[in-house]
């Protein structure tokens, strides 16, 4: 990095919506209680993949995934801002802004691969069913975790050796909540215009690819399901990939909206969509499966009862050696 682009940049201001104090208090309340039921949602969901043996299966090793992409994504930057809500002085360090920006392109970027993985998850079970247990083996599973996680990683960090090395010239105010690297590549005093393409072009492979994928993939599924000759047997298909897609058609969708719609005449309106898509989304994963996925409801119940906790310590108990010899 060149340090002469940086220098006098120790810290940067976050606008957010200084002008609008009264509007951050309501939204302080509503992302609280967003960010709140992310963490417990997600949370959740991590736990009862780890605790009940129906789910240990590669659909919800992928879901586990999920959950932890979006625990970690929302907390990159909604802690910071709601504390900025909060007070007047809405800054953040160089370090915590480049952190920042790594975290939420790295975690933005591994869910669209992760997304693609489970589709391919879905098309394998439906598809060639015979052979699921040999092409989604453990170790295949692993791997496409690793590979999904590593390609968000590469990415944001290509992008955000790119932003970094711009020449900055002292300006420091971000025009956003957080650390988007957009807004901070708006502060640079030179030409961005190369910057701006490559960007787009990796954003656009890392995005588009996946969803590519996705879509032949549920041509092949959909094809399949419709090869069913009871209407019983193809909602049972269908049911076990319709979370999934759900959660694509809202993923996808929010993104399409936020790029493609007629830009604001108020800057604040566009900053507020973003807001809602960076931390409401990823809320609403939890509720899409517990909803559409009967496994996911069982074991829900399950907790709720106590029976899961108690198979759990009853084992536990039964596998652990006695201290008395």
């Amino acid at each position: 990095m060149d340090g002469a682009n940086l220098t006098g940049i120790r810290e940067f201001i976050l606008l957010g919506l200084s002008q609008h104090h009264d509007l951050e208090i309501t939204l302080f309340v509503l992302f609280l209680s967003i960010y709140s039921m992310n963490i417990l949602g997600n949370s959740l969901l991590i736990g009862l993949n780890t605790l009940d043996t129906r789910l240990h299966s590669p659909m919800y090793f992928f879901l586990s995934n999920l959950s932890l992409v979006d625990i970690l994504g929302t907390s990159s930057f909604v802690p910071l801002m709601l504390f900025n809500f909060l007070t007047t002085q809405k800054t953040i360090s160089f370090a915590g802004c480049a952190l920042q920006m790594f975290m939420t392109l790295a975690l933005g970027a591994t869910e669209c691969v992760l997304l693609g993985v489970m589709a391919y998850d879905r098309y394998v079970a439906i598809c060639q069913p015979l052979r699921y247990t040999e092409l989604i083996s453990g170790s295949t599973c692993v791997l496409l975790s690793v590979l999904s996680w590593g390609t968000g990683l590469a990415e944001s960090l290509l992008l955000s050796i790119l932003a970094w090395h711009l020449p900055f010239c002292g300006h420091n105010v971000i025009n956003h909540f957080f650390c988007e690297i957009l807004a901070v590549m708006k502060l640079a005093c030179g030409d961005i215009s190369l910057s701006a393409l490559l960007l787009m072009v990796a954003t656009t492979f890392v995005t588009l690819v996946p969803l590519l994928f996705i879509f032949l993939s549920y041509i092949f599924i959909l094809t399949a399901i419709l090869r069913v000759p009871s209407a019983a047997g193809r909602h049972k298909a269908f049911s076990t990939c319709s979370a999934h897609l759900t959660v694509v058609i809202i993923f996808y969708g929010t993104i399409s909206f936020m790029y493609f719609k007629p830009k604001a005449k108020n800057p604040d309106v566009d900053k507020i969509i973003t807001l809602f898509y960076g931390a409401v989304t990823p809320s609403l994963n939890p509720i899409i499966y517990s909803l559409r996925n009967t496994e996911v409801r069982a074991a829900v119940t399950s907790l709720l009862r106590g029976d899961l906790l108690s198979r759990k310590m009853s084992h536990f108990y039964c596998c652990t050696p006695s201290l008395q010899s």
